[in-house]
């Protein structure tokens, strides 16, 4: 399908908004800031004292998650991802087994955004 949209010229014409089919950073085309120093010092705060630990190496948020089991795990990657796609949000992540390791950066402003204190705030919730 997606060959068949590159070659198609009828196929070009769709707004690429209104194509469910395919997710795209045209549906998220505003710009995202970074956290101000007075979010960082209130905001960050209640997400590090929820766990997650601020990166050295780069301004993104660190959380290893252990569950019972690699269907548990899985199970918790499943709803994340379902509400991170809802807030056009994604998670970098690692599964092995039982662990889950994410970090939360966004690309868009280079460093650490409410959207990723909003995405951290989904994973506690899905826990």
């Amino acid at each position: 399908m997606l060959m068949i949209r590159l070659l198609s010229p009828a196929l070009h014409s769709i707004p690429r908004t209104t194509n469910k089919l395919f997710h795209t950073t045209a549906m998220s085309a505003g710009k995202v800031a970074k956290l101000t120093d007075e979010q960082r010092s209130v905001d960050l705060k209640a997400t590090e004292d929820s766990g997650w630990k601020v990166q050295s190496d780069r301004d993104a948020i660190y959380k290893e998650f252990t569950f019972r089991d690699f269907n548990e795990a899985f199970g918790f990657m499943t709803r994340v991802a379902l509400r991170a796609d809802k807030v056009d949000h994604h998670p970098e992540w690692f599964n092995v087994y039982n662990r889950v390791n994410i970090t939360l950066s966004t690309h868009d402003c280079g460093g650490l955004s409410k959207k990723d204190l909003t995405l951290a705030k989904i994973h506690r919730r899905c826990c």
